[in-house]
This record gives C-alpha cells, structure tokens and sequence, in this order.
C-alpha cells in the first residue's frame, strides 16, 4: 500500500504487514484499503473464537456477492428493471400476460429484467423479455422450483442461500422496479423497497406498481396506506408519491426511462448531495428548482458543479454536469420529486 495502512487492522503490527505483502505478492494494488480491511476482518474473526455458524454465514455470503458481482458486472451500463410478483400465476392469467409484455417491451426500450427466476410472474417476465435480455436471482424454497432460470444463458443466474443477499443484489443491480400482484414475498419487497427509498439507504429510482385492468390491488395497497399510515401521520403524504400505479404497459415503461431522461446518479460528497446530470439544467429551470425546492436544502442554494476530487479520483462519470447542494436527510420522497422535475423540464 502506497498510503498509510487504515486504522481499521487487526492489532498485530506483523500481521498487518504481512497482509499488506500478501495483497503485494497477489498483485491487488487497486482498491488496496477495501482489500486490506477485508482481510483483517476475516483475521479478526478468526483470532475472536467466532463459531462454526458465524463463520459459515460469513463465508457463504461473501462467495455468494463475489460471484454476483461477476455476473452483473459486465451489464453494469445497461439499465435493468427487477419485476416482482406472485409464483403462482398460472400462463394465461391476465397478471402472466401483462407481465411478459412488461417484459418485452422493456427488452425493446433496451433494458434488462431481473427477477427471482421462479414460475409465476418470474417466467412470464423472463419469457417476454427473452433469455438475452433476462437475469435470475434465486434462492432455495422448498415448495417454489426455479423453473425460469434453466432457459437463460450460462452466467445469468445467481443462486442464493441468504434472503438478505438477493435483496442486496436486486437493488444494487437495478434501476428501476415493476411489481405485480403477489403474495407474501411481493408485498415484502413492496414494503422494503419503500423502506429504503423513504429512509434514502437506496439511490433514488423509479417504482411501478402493474394491477392488470380490471384488477384493484395496488390501488387496494395504495388505499391502506393513505387511511392507515398517512392520515394518522405515521409516513409523509409525500412518500406516496414515489411510486406509480399503472394497468399499461407503456405507461410503465415511459415512467421508467422518464426518470433518467436527464437525471444520471447521485452521490454524497463533503456533506454535499451531488446530483449527475445528462445534460446541464438552463438558468431558468435552476432558479425555478430554488424557488419550488427550497424545502429540500439546509444551507445556500442548488448550484452547479463540477466532478469533485474524491469523484475524480474513483473517475466517477466525471465529464457529466452537475448540481449540487446541502440536502435535508429527511426529505428523501421529495428528492423524487426533484429528480422528476428536472426530467420533465424542457
């Protein structure tokens, strides 16, 4: 390491050295502190007498991600929707049906879906976005078989043991979200893909709610929410707003490219949100996001930028424009709303 070693290590001066020439000797001088305190960690579990079961989660969920991360990697510049819903819709049902054209359609607006690579909603997306444009994330259940998983190519499906892994893996890897009528399972990702975006441990994306016509369930789900946590204050009127209940196909896919039309990524740099753009924002879409935001920043104003040196330094998309701006943590359902208006300007 060319740097000082990080302050977290493993307590042995020694170890810590040889940890640095093991990382030397294996020719890993990129990312040289990540790798460095990956290393102490297992050492130090190792040193602090963790148990077999300990140990056998941490070791399966490292395999688990590390072989994730080789999948996705070389698709990581191509957008991907995670369709959820139920495994028990049989082909023929008007949720199956809806769902393969979701499917297709997003293949043609070049995207790509994962989905939990079971039957059900999981094939019928698989089925009409074609095996090319598909993704599995399984995971063992004993009375669910991964049917729609065997069609995709070799290196397109990942088998998980750990629920939490695959849900880390849906929502790092996707950038945006289509969910169909479901069960348990789907309601769950419902909930926690809200969570995350309400509480902004997930970059902000797009949500599509699909009901097929005729069919009231999320307008249902939407009705619960509004009587029994908006109204009595237990969530912001505004959270509701971060996702779109649809029945058409193209409406759900529009409401997915929409959202990075002119919006790119985000990024918090020395207590600043950084925002990415695809184009630079006029000066009168600037003074009007001001004026119609003011709520969403502690200090100063929204401005433009350029790369900072920490994004620079990890080559960040740093030719993009940017804004940025002291951002109200709090305020994360109206940051969608931000984004959604920088995209709808002309």
């Amino acid at each position: 390491m060319t740097d000082a070693l990080p302050r977290y290590r493993t307590g042995d001066e020694a170890l810590d050295r040889a940890i640095v020439d093991l990382l030397e000797a294996a020719g890993l001088d990129g990312h040289d502190r990540q790798l460095f305190e990956m290393a102490t960690s297992v050492l130090r579990m190792g040193r602090e007498g963790l148990d077999r079961l300990d140990l056998k989660i941490v070791s399966a969920t490292l395999k688990e991600l590390r072989y994730a991360f080789e999948v996705f990697g070389p698709y990581r510049s191509v957008p991907k929707a995670a369709v959820f819903g139920s495994a028990r819709t049989p082909p023929g049902d008007p949720a199956y049906e809806a769902a393969a054209q979701l499917g297709a359609a997003l293949a043609r607006a070049g995207w790509m879906v994962i989905t939990g690579g079971g039957p059900g909603i999981m094939t019928a997306a698989m089925e009409g976005a074609g095996p090319d444009h598909s993704f599995a994330v399984s995971i063992a259940l004993p009375f669910e078989p991964a049917s729609g998983a065997s069609a995709l190519p070799d290196g397109r499906s990942v088998h998980f043991r750990y629920f939490f892994n695959r849900k880390l893996t849906f929502m790092k890897e996707s950038s945006g979200f289509v969910l169909l009528p479901g069960g348990f399972g789907t309601l769950d990702e419902a909930f926690e893909l809200l969570t995350l975006l309400q509480t902004g441990r997930e970059m902000p994306s797009p949500v599509v709610l699909f009901e097929p016509h005729g069919d009231a369930y999320w307008r249902s789900f939407r009705h619960f929410l509004e009587v029994e946590l908006s109204d009595p204050g237990l969530v912001r009127t505004e959270d509701l707003s971060m996702f779109t209940i649809t029945s058409d196909v193209d409406e759900a896919v529009e409401v997915l490219q929409s959202f990075y039309r002119r919006y790119h990524s985000m990024r918090h740099v020395g207590g600043r949100l950084v925002l990415r753009l695809r184009e630079p924002v006029p000066d009168a879409l600037l003074d009007h996001l001001n004026a119609e935001f003011s709520d969403l920043v502690a200090e100063g104003r929204i401005e433009r930028c350029t790369a900072s040196d920490a994004e620079t330094a990890d080559d960040d998309v740093v030719d993009l424009p940017r804004l940025r701006f002291r951002f109200v943590q709090t305020h994360t359902a109206r940051l969608h709303a931000l984004i959604r208006e920088i995209n709808a300007a002309a």
